[in-house]
């Protein structure tokens, strides 16, 4: 039998034992019939990992004794993922989509061409919804890391949250010049471990915001003439970013062996 994976909301760090919420008690005890003192593992998103007990059920409540670590896997790049809105719930999917591949950051913002404009006071349950999928998505891919979604920001907070130190793109299908194939293999960003993309609603972009993100320090990128829908667009890219430098890459250890 598969041993239950458990997400955390809270840091394990200096702790022996654990509270878990409502959810995950009905989870362990109704969905998987656990015992107390059968074994699961549990992890709290920011790297840590540890085999566990069952030690307790209450009516609001489960008690968990933490036991051996379980070392987290080196995360090689950085990746943040700005999200222009989408209409409907297609949001929903480009959160666990982003999660799974290995997306660190989450940001959605409002563009010019955004259908959906969510009101303040929806805002922060949309958050709580989208932050509680992507923590089921490191759960269910076995990630030590949860990706973190922010607030819903302006076009204008989106640029200034992109560090100067990442490689930061906007992806335009009318680029005709630059391709991602161009940014990744060329020398001058081989280094780069922090990457920051930026992907527009169902109408794409306006010429405006492509030109105030290239006056913030990004680069306008093209996936090629085939133009995706919103909630593929962002899959390919991370997918890509990761093929290259990240999870699905070898590239670490293949400088490695020119130097054996």
């Amino acid at each position: 039998m598969t041993i239950p994976r458990i997400y955390s909301p809270n840091s394990l760090e200096n702790k022996t034992i654990c509270e878990l919420g409502p959810d995950n008690l009905k989870y362990l005890k109704q969905v998987m019939r656990l015992k107390q003192g059968e074994r699961i593992q549990i992890f709290d998103g920011f790297g840590r990992e540890f085999e566990a007990v069952i030690k307790s059920y209450s009516t609001k409540i489960v008690l968990i004794e933490l036991g051996k670590i379980i070392p987290a896997a080196n995360k090689e790049i950085r990746i943040t993922l700005a999200q222009a809105i989408p209409k409907a719930r297609k949001m929903d999917t480009i959160v666990k989509s982003a999660s799974e591949l290995g997306a660190d950051v989450i940001i959605p913002f409002d563009a010019a061409r955004s259908v959906s404009h969510i009101a303040n006071e929806k805002g922060s349950l949309k958050i709580a919804r989208w932050q509680k999928i992507a923590g089921e998505a490191a759960r269910c891919c076995h990630s030590n890391h949860v990706a973190k979604v922010s607030r819903i920001l302006s076009f204008a907070d989106m640029l200034s949250a992109a560090s100067d130190d990442a490689l930061r793109l906007i992806f335009w299908e009318e680029e005709s010049q630059k391709t991602i194939k161009d940014i990744l293999t060329d020398q001058t960003f081989a280094a780069k471990k922090d990457f920051f993309i930026a992907v527009g609603p169902e109408g794409g972009f306006s010429k405006d915001e492509v030109m105030m993100t290239k006056e913030a320090g990004f680069l306008s990128v093209t996936l090629g003439r085939q133009i995706l829908k919103v909630e593929t667009a962002a899959v390919a890219i991370i997918s890509i970013i990761q093929y290259e430098n990240g999870i699905f890459g070898n590239r670490s250890q293949e400088v490695k062996n020119d130097y054996l």
